[in-house]
Order: structure tokens, then sequence, then C-alpha cells
């Protein structure tokens, strides 16, 4: 007898849950998620994870790594103004230079526009360190396509470039410094480029 009961028991049971599936009111039967529709048209269903962070010491290398990203990174805010304001300068001079053959004249608006660029950048520039130094002469290459050397070599000669290049070669520097975008100075061209995205410069 008990047996019996048993079986009518769970053939009861049986047929709630079956009855239940089919008038879709059962506490369990349905799920709701999120869906996501494929390339293709099709829409299946789809969750999300919470994301995990992890975090792990960095090493010697990474550290050093960083330390010389954020040195260079700091040098070009600081150095760039002085980049672009310098170029400005020179575009100006070369303007005022194209029909321009007398030496004296040549040497009047040089020497005019070379006592604003002192009265402008003068104290600031005797602030840098030898570093931010090397990075302005680097930007100043990137703006004007000329290095530091040329440039003073065209506007005071060849005596004065050659002078200040031994200047700078004493303090660890070098007037001949180039730049190279996809090389070298790759890492400072990313970080120029933040920085003229920062300033919405358009070139």
């Amino acid at each position: 007898m008990k047996k019996h009961s048993v079986i009518l028991f769970i053939c009861i049971a049986l047929s709630s849950i079956k009855a239940t599936a089919q008038n879709g009111h059962g506490e369990f039967d349905t799920i709701r998620v999120n869906a996501c529709i494929e390339a293709n048209g099709d829409t299946i269903p789809c969750s999300y994870l919470t994301p995990v962070f992890l975090y792990a010491r960095l090493s010697g290398k990474w550290k050093r790594y960083y330390a010389e990203w954020s040195r260079l990174r700091n040098a070009v805010y600081v150095t760039y103004p002085f980049a672009i304001s310098a170029s400005k300068i020179m575009n100006q001079i070369n303007l005022q230079l194209v029909n321009v053959s007398d030496k004296s004249k040549r040497k009047a608006i040089i020497h005019s526009r070379e006592k604003e660029l002192k009265s402008q950048f003068a104290d600031k520039l005797t602030q840098l360190s030898v570093y931010q130094g090397k990075i302005l002469m680097k930007l100043i290459y990137r703006e004007t396509g000329n290095n530091c050397y040329e440039i003073i070599e065209e506007y005071k000669g060849t005596v004065n470039a050659a002078f200040w290049q031994t200047v700078a070669l004493v303090f660890g520097s070098n007037l001949r410094q180039n730049y190279d975008p996809k090389g070298a100075d790759a890492n400072m061209e990313q970080i120029v480029q933040d920085v003229e995205r920062m300033y919405g410069v358009r070139r």
C-alpha cells in the first residue's frame, strides 16, 4: 500500500510540474538574461561578468621604465610651449629675411628678434635642467626641421655655432641633436601628440 502511495505521489508531482511548464507560470521556468545580436543577425543570450583587477609589484625594469617615462613626459610638458613659440618667431624671421640681401640689414633684423626672444624666455630657460634643455632642442628640431647648431650657424655664423656646441658638450649636451619620431624618440612623439591634443594644435 505504501509503495502504491509513493508512486501515486510522484505521478501527481510530475503532472503538476508538466502542467506548470506548459502554462509558463513556474517560479523557475524562465530566467531573464541580456541579449546580444551577432553579426549575422542572430540573437543569443549573454551576460556580463564584473571586471576583476589584479595588481602586482613592478619589477625593477618596469619601475625604471615608468620613472623614465614620467621624467620625459614632465620635460615635454615644460618645454613644448617654448618650442612652439621659438618656431613661430623663426618662421617670422625667415619671412622678413626672404628679400633682404644686405648683410647689415639682415643682422639688424636677427638682432631685434633675438632681443625679443631673450626678453620673453631668458629667465625661464635658465631655470631648465640639462635634461629639459636636451628635450627642448629635440622639440625645436621637430617644429623647425633644423637642429640648434644649424639654427645658430644660420643666424649667428659658424664661429658662434661652434662655440655654443663646445659649451653644450661640456654640459653633456649636443646642439646637433636630431629627432627620430619613429625610432629613438617614439615615446617622446607619443607624449607630444597627447600635448598637442590638449592644446588643440592642428597640423
